[in-house]
């Protein structure tokens, strides 16, 4: 990872993780699943005319706790991803809880959700590469770029392996590429799948995206081809297939997808939503430990240096209060660092003009990953 400048990355991401918590409580997010999944209700809760009904039960509501770390969701498909915030952070009764890249409902796979203290550093996983397992259906186009769509053009052709090969670097490397109409870009304040879902014509425009790695992975005589997609953010699997299948001349969609990578977060890294609730009526009666299933705040930050510092150090930068580097251990670059005090996370922080300047702050005090997890990655 190139280290940014001072002043510039960790300023970046403190906006972007404003913008990122905001589905730990609204369920706004920056993907497109929300597009058919809980608009109207949403719109309803928010709606003054509809009066709050009262709880139906007696049951008591369950104190919230601090917990911090990631859990990696092998989300479920027909699941939206704010719908799997609320779900974890239910299960861990955590005070907070946010997603890092939003799945679509359709989609299986890796959803990261931070809890905690780990929400602060959700920018840093939605920055990274991403990849994806799909299956694209030769011969329609469809409103939506995937199965639940309007079909809108049709073809008898269906494209060889040998010609779709032949056409993948194109789209390889950096390429413009134009979010499907159904997608969560905002068009003069409004949300592009609320105005396609109105009937109304959307222009978007074009945006520069990275496919690092795209191979045809199998190629069936049923019109369906298998791919593997590496990518950069804001890349729309949905719309790789469609233009793809464009340019071939036969048109085609998504029917199936699921993400296998995100950021420093693989596929052994998830876990199914059964295992999670097993592992969560094991501990209520003893059993276990939900930390089991966490993975440490810093393991969102492992393409960032780290910084050790001395407990008057770690006080000064606690306080919100920079620390003079000096002395012949104290590090030559500038950038962002995330700092640490006897192993343990302290803050994200800036180097720059000889100082060490805190910029966030964590509190890990509560339920946190078990001794040894950050040791499992490899």
């Amino acid at each position: 990872m190139t280290m940014p400048t001072a002043n510039s990355a960790i300023e970046q991401q403190t906006a972007e993780a404003h913008d990122a918590e905001k589905n730990i409580f609204s369920g706004e997010s920056r993907g497109d699943d929300e597009r058919r999944a809980g608009e109207d209700q949403r719109r309803s809760n928010n709606d003054p005319r509809h009066n709050k009904q009262p709880r139906q039960n007696n049951q008591p509501r369950r104190d919230k706790r601090d917990v911090h770390g990631w859990v990696i969701l092998d989300k479920p498909i027909g699941m939206t991803s704010t719908h799997a915030v609320a779900v974890l952070k239910r299960l861990f009764q955590a005070k907070r809880a946010g997603h890092a890249g939003t799945l679509d409902p359709l989609a299986s796979g890796g959803l990261p959700i931070a809890l905690g203290e780990a929400t602060k550093t959700v920018p840093f996983v939605m920055d990274g590469r991403k990849r994806y397992r799909f299956t694209v259906a030769w011969g329609e186009e469809r409103d939506t770029d995937d199965t639940e769509g309007r079909v809108v053009k049709t073809s008898e052709l269906r494209p060889s392996a040998e010609a779709v090969r032949a056409l993948l670097p194109q789209f390889t490397g950096l390429i413009e590429q134009i979010p499907p109409q159904y997608s969560a870009i905002k068009v003069q304040g409004e949300r592009a799948y609320d105005l396609a879902r109105d009937g109304e014509t959307v222009e978007l425009k074009p945006r520069p995206v990275e496919i690092h790695e795209l191979t045809l992975v199998e190629h069936g005589d049923n019109g369906q081809s298998v791919f593997e997609a590496e990518c950069g953010k804001g890349t729309y699997v949905r719309a790789l297939a469609r233009d793809i299948g464009r340019i071939l001349g036969c048109f085609g969609h998504i029917c199936a997808l699921r993400r296998t990578l995100v950021g420093p977060f693989r596929e052994t890294d998830m876990i199914p939503l059964e295992e999670l609730e097993a592992l969560c009526n094991r501990a209520a009666s003893g059993e276990g430990s939900l930390a089991d299933a966490l993975l440490p705040v810093e393991t969102a930050l492992d393409d960032i240096p780290a910084l050790a510092v001395t407990r008057a150090d770690a006080a000064r930068l606690h306080r919100g209060q920079a620390v003079l580097l000096r002395g012949r251990d104290a590090p030559n670059s500038s950038g962002t660092v995330y700092v640490t005090v006897a192993g343990r996370l302290l803050a994200l922080a800036e180097i720059g003009n000889g100082e060490l300047i805190p910029k966030r702050v964590f509190n890990l005090t509560g339920l946190t990953a078990s001794p040894g997890r950050s040791n499992e990655k490899v």
